[in-house]
This record gives structure tokens, sequence and C-alpha cells, in this order.
């Protein structure tokens, strides 16, 4: 399998000149199939912002059957309550897991361990202990809209741990560089396995802007084994999508992320999935099925549906 990373260390110019002579040289070769991750709900989103958001399990389940028709292989999933406010209440991810395996029984589950449903240390476990496939794992604070979006070193080492004891691979959300080094630290100590795989969380108020230049800085910071997606937030969603398509990264995209389409019509996951796959098409970027996304990923066939005990 070969996996496309940069074309070459030398530094570039400029973006533009980084982005065409990488795709150039990654064109003599058959470039890796893309991985489509949809991130469906989040935790800021409502109904009033945009309509088609899925909050409950049923329609979070039928988004996810729509947006694996369309080419996505990849589910980044929230859980709201019954008022639609974040949570992390254990049934209600049960549920919500039911309903996905029963509509969708071969895409790749990834459980959200986010803070702003909840801080207590257990309580953001316990997706992780469901035994999902993977699960999100932010390796370091950052200042968010209103909030202070904290990770103690105390409590990533506790996380870290959880994701080494189930077998569950994380997938290591970087605000800034520095949760990059953090999560290289971990694996050093053996607490975290390679290959990593990141996802560049990009355009968040209060974090690192959503520009190309970033988006190649951090490629550039990660371990030359380890895998990345990038996760534009609104307006940069598009732009760095396509960007990762040129380099040879994978995309995230979804209203948990970008609540409108490029023009400025209200998207929906599907809607939002359906121009990845279009620009990908017209890229020469093929899509990765489920099965070929966990190759790519490192993902051991055998826990695909380890988290049907579990639920």
């Amino acid at each position: 399998m070969n996996v496309m990373r940069r074309a070459h260390n030398k530094p570039f110019k400029n973006s533009i000149d980084c982005l065409v002579i990488s795709y150039k040289n990654e064109k003599e070769d058959i470039l890796e199939k893309l991985i489509i991750t949809t991130a469906l709900t989040g935790n800021v989103p409502t109904k009033k912002m945009n309509p088609s958001l899925p909050v409950t399990p049923d329609e979070i389940a039928r988004d996810v059957r729509r947006c694996a028709d369309a080419g996505s292989a990849l589910f980044h999933v929230h859980a709201r309550d019954a008022e639609e406010k974040p949570s992390l209440d254990a049934e209600i991810f049960k549920d919500i897991v039911r309903h996905i395996k029963k509509t969708a029984p071969e895409v790749i589950i990834q459980l959200s361990t986010g803070a702003r449903a909840g801080k207590d240390w257990e309580d953001r476990a316990f997706p992780v202990r469901l035994l999902p496939e993977m699960g999100s794992f932010t390796t370091g604070s950052n200042n968010l809209p209103g909030i202070i979006y904290e990770n103690s070193p105390q409590f990533i080492e506790f996380l870290a741990k959880v994701f080494g004891e189930t077998g569950v691979k994380p997938e290591i959300e970087v605000f800034e560089t520095g949760m990059i080094n953090n999560a290289v630290f971990l694996q050093k100590k053996g607490i975290l396995q390679g290959p990593l795989h990141f996802d560049f969380v990009l355009g968040a108020p209060g974090s690192m802007p959503g520009s190309v230049k970033n988006l190649l800085f951090l490629t550039e910071s990660i371990p030359a084994d380890a895998t990345w997606t990038v996760a534009g937030i609104g307006r940069h969603e598009i732009p760095l999508a396509t960007a990762a398509i040129l380099l040879g990264g994978h995309v995230r995209v979804g209203l948990e992320d970008n609540l409108t389409l490029p023009d400025g019509s209200p998207a929906s996951n599907v809607t939002l999935v359906e121009t990845i796959v279009r620009i990908a098409g017209e890229l020469g970027r093929e899509i990765a099925t489920p099965e070929e996304a966990r190759e790519i990923l490192g993902l051991p066939a055998e826990n695909k549906d380890r988290i049907l005990k579990m639920v």
C-alpha cells in the first residue's frame, strides 16, 4: 500500500507552489484512497441553526446510511439528550450505536470523548469503554468561544491508558501543534501504540487559523508513519478538504463543523459528503470503502463488531 504524505521535504515558496508540486509528484504514483469522515452532530449546532442537524438516535442513524451511500466510511458521533443538549449519558450512546449498527453495519464508528458534554473522567472515558473501533482524543487544552476546552496532563494520560487497555484506536484531535508533541510523548512512553492517526482541526475561533500554510506545517510535524485528516471549521471546511485531497491526506466534513455549502446555502451532512466526492473525482482521488479505510488506518478486523456485545 502506497501511503502518500508530501512530495518532498524542501521548503516551498508558498502554499500554492506546495500543492501544485506535491500533486504533480504524487500523480506519478497511485494515490491512496480518500477516507471521508462525517462529523454528524457535534456539541454546538442546533436545529434552529440548521434543520438538517441529526440529534436523535434515529436521525443520526438515517444520516449515517445516507452519507455512507454517498461515500463516507467513518463517522464521528456525539450524543444529545431529549432537550438536544450535549450528553455523555451511557444509554444514549448505546441507543445511537444500536441504530447505526442496524442501519449501516459496515461503517466505522468513532465515538466522541469531548469535554463540552461533561468533565467527569469516567464519563468521558465511557465511550471508549463501549469498544468502538475508534474514539476521539484531544491531547491538550485550548480556548474555544466562551470556554476553555480543558484536558489536563493527568486526564490525557488517564484517557490514553484507557485507549491502550481497550485496543480502541484514538484519533488525535489537534487544535495546535503542542497536541502533536503530547501524543508523540505518550507513544514514546508506550501508552499509545502507533501508527498514530491525527485530525487537524483548523479555523476554530481561539485556535489555529484555517490556512493551507498551517495545514502544511502540521502535516510536516507528525511521525512519518502517521495518517492524518483535516477538519476545517466553517468556511474553511471545503478549501482545506481540497488541500488535503491534493496532499494525500484524508477529509472530515459534517454539520458539527460547518452548516453551509460554499455558495452560502444550508448544508446537510450528505450534501457535504457529496461535495467532497465530486471534488475528489475531479482531482482523480478514489474514495475508500469502510474496509479499505480499516486497512489504511490499521484497524483490526476482529474489532469491527466488538461494540455489539456492549450495547
